[in-house]
């Protein structure tokens, strides 16, 4: 909704607003990006121009929708997910993918979906057994050594670790 507003206020009719996507009516100049990158830089976004790094937000966008819409997981791999959505070969989305972020493909995945994890122990309404199975983890065990090898602490121990850190409501 900010980008659109912010998009709109800068005299720009938006087609569409998405998550990490605005498509906008016509092509704007050097001066226009300058000057709208400016403005959506103050709300803690970004214009990005160049054809890779739109790429490398779309696999990323991707991943974060498919992984927080648990629903939603493909029943294929995430490597055949993402090829047959880009149309590209996966080690060359996975080849820029690292050249450009750092980090590789699955890694970006895992992390994802530790941080997944951590939600839905903060939220408590699920166990950890439903969580590896809505997760498409092939077990409980791998999602806590997977768990471990991120965060450090076992997904108990972070369950215990986020109650101590709460106060009861009552006790205030």
């Amino acid at each position: 909704m900010m980008v659109k507003s912010e998009l709109e206020q800068f005299g720009l009719h938006p087609l569409t607003v998405e998550l990490g996507m605005a498509e906008v009516e016509r092509e704007l100049s050097a001066e226009e990006k300058k000057l709208l990158n400016e403005r959506l830089e103050k709300l803690g976004f970004e214009l990005i121009d160049d054809k890779k790094t739109r790429l490398i937000e779309s696999i990323k966008t991707t991943i974060v929708e498919i992984i927080q819409n648990p629903a939603h997981l493909p029943k294929m791999t995430f490597s055949e997910h993402l090829s047959g959505k880009f149309h590209q070969d996966y080690s060359a989305l996975s080849k820029l993918f690292s050249e450009v972020q750092g980090v590789t493909i699955e890694q970006y995945v895992i992390n994802q979906k530790i941080e997944k994890v951590k939600e839905l122990l903060v939220y408590d309404e699920l166990s950890l057994s439903e969580i590896a199975h809505q997760l498409n983890y092939s077990s409980v065990s791998h999602l806590s050594k997977q768990f471990k090898k991120v965060t450090g602490l076992t997904p108990t121990h972070f369950k215990q670790v986020k109650e101590n850190k709460r106060t009861p409501l009552d006790e205030l």
